[in-house]
């Protein structure tokens, strides 16, 4: 099983990747329904996976050309299974399962959640476990030790919303686009962050845990003072997106101390943004502990990163699918 294609339909990105053992990923294509869903200012999960019904079919074949492959060229058709929008699963299993049923191939289903841990390893591949990981997106906030592939234990997760949810939420509140979350990061660029006084929820805590709901009924409320000005968004935009830095870099910072960690891996959507990113490495290689990140066109939902982490289980022996069953799981949680 050398050779991989790989499907990533989990929310609003269809993502098809090529992956080869000899020479790592040799072509990808990612599709993004953000025009599709501007219009009501958030996914239409309907919407969504009707147009990976459209996509992926298309993508597929351009991969392989790409890669300058036929069909009968993939060993193993990897695909997420979970967590992410039934719908959206169901259409990427079902094509998965059988796209390799017609060939007589293996399949075998991906945590998303995994994908995004493991794919900072694509640009350090010789990266030494153990280390701590910070999964930071639209969904999840976690905080895990990983001992190695399939081998986490979670030390801390949000209790409420995920900081991308907060961040789309809180653009909502101040009448940006979607998606709302690096519109936000671009106007706090603008603004004074020290303008309002926010609160960091739990950050004084020594539990490793989150909470962003009650900051973003905060910047609701400060919100209705601003009116038309401008400036005030921005300082507002700015003020919020330094609280949940300031939250997730200290319940970071704990968790390395704890564990005695001396590397961190963050990943996931909201680690694209460039404050957060700075922030991250000057405090906690401060304490001696290395961070790696993604590359950002890795951040967001992609087949790479699904391939990726079907290399490194297959790599290590873990177990096939031939059933062709489809088996989908909208809500999986990590540590598997």
């Amino acid at each position: 099983m050398k050779r991989i294609l790989a499907i990533e339909t989990s929310c609003d990105e269809t993502g098809v990747a090529l992956w080869d053992d000899a020479s790592g990923l040799v072509a990808h294509e990612l599709f993004s329904q953000v025009a599709l869903h501007a219009h009501y200012g958030g996914v239409v999960p309907e919407l969504a996976s009707r147009d990976h019904v459209r996509r992926l079919p298309l993508l597929v074949a351009r991969a392989l050309t790409q890669a300058r492959w036929t069909p009968a060229d993939v060993d193993l058709v990897a695909y997420t299974a979970g967590p992410g929008l039934a719908g959206a699963l169901l259409v990427g299993a079902a094509f998965a399962e059988s796209w390799a049923f017609a060939r007589g191939v293996p399949t075998m289903p991906i945590h998303h959640l995994e994908g995004h841990l493991l794919s900072p390893l694509m640009a350090a591949p010789d990266l030494a476990f153990p280390f701590v990981a910070l999964l930071v997106s639209g969904g999840h906030t976690q905080l895990l030790w990983v001992e190695g592939v399939g081998r986490y234990r979670l030390l801390g997760e949000t209790i409420d919303d995920a900081a991308g949810e907060a961040f789309d939420k809180t653009a909502k509140i101040l009448g940006l686009g979607y998606p709302g979350g690096p519109q936000l990061a671009k106007l706090a660029e603008q603004g004074d962050a020290t303008r309002y006084a926010l609160p960091r929820p739990l950050m004084q805590s020594s539990e490793i845990a989150f909470s962003f709901s009650g900051l973003k009924t905060a910047v609701a409320l400060a919100a209705e003072t601003i009116g038309d000005d401008p400036q005030a968004k921005a300082d507002l935009a700015a003020s919020f997106q330094a609280a949940v830095i300031d939250v997730l870099v200290a319940k970071t910072v704990r968790s390395v101390e704890m564990t005695g960690a001396r590397r961190l891996v963050a990943a996931g959507g909201v680690t694209a943004n460039a404050q957060l990113r700075a922030r991250l490495a000057a405090e906690l290689e401060a304490l001696g502990c290395s961070v790696v990140f993604p590359p950002p066109q890795w951040c967001t939902d992609n087949g790479a990163m699904i391939a990726h982490a079907a290399a490194q289980r297959v790599r290590l022996g873990f177990p096939v699918k031939t059933d062709y069953r489809v088996t989908i799981h909208p809500r999986w949680p990590l540590p598997l």
